[in-house]
């Protein structure tokens, strides 16, 4: 299985506003030369929650085949829903929290878990705006597509949820 290195944030200007995610896929080829692919999308309307999870999504849906992955995203949001097995909980109560509300960003979890099927994925937290320089690119790419003139609409905003 190849390893991966995947380095991921969000940014929303207003909760909801526009808002884009930035991500960074690193790896090694078989000669030891070192691949960055950088994705990034801004979105009309949304919030920073939105894009985080967009952003892991985005990156795991970017690669061609089963791989190793270190993921990593200064959001306690996306990495404690999986290392704290609080997604486990949110599917046995069919997307419903224990106060009878559904989860919120349900399409994008659901979403995510299918593009986590086919590989092997570490969940890193990493403090954000600490001189990380990956996350700190991560952070540049996000908040470059929310502030751009090339925003798409996020369907689940239009729709209410």
């Amino acid at each position: 299985m190849t390893s991966v290195t995947v380095y991921t944030d969000g940014s929303s200007r207003g909760n909801p506003g526009p808002g884009g995610y930035g991500a960074l896929i690193e790896f090694v080829d078989s000669m030891g030369q070192l691949h960055v692919k950088e994705l990034s999308q801004g979105y009309e309307k949304t919030t920073n929650n939105r894009m985080e999870l967009m952003a892991a999504i985005a990156a795991l849906e970017a690669l061609n085949r089963p791989c190793e992955v270190s993921l990593w995203s200064d959001s306690q949001y996306l990495i404690n829903a999986f290392n704290q097995h609080w997604i486990d909980k949110w599917i046995r109560k069919n997307w419903m929290l224990s106060k009878s509300e559904p989860v919120k960003n349900a399409d994008l979890w659901q979403r995510l878990l299918r593009a986590c099927e086919t590989h092997h994925i570490t969940w890193n937290w990493v403090r954000g705006h600490n001189g990380h320089a990956q996350n700190e690119r991560c952070d540049a790419l996000a908040t470059q597509a929310a502030d751009s003139d090339n925003l798409i609409p996020d369907p689940c905003i239009l729709s209410g949820e």
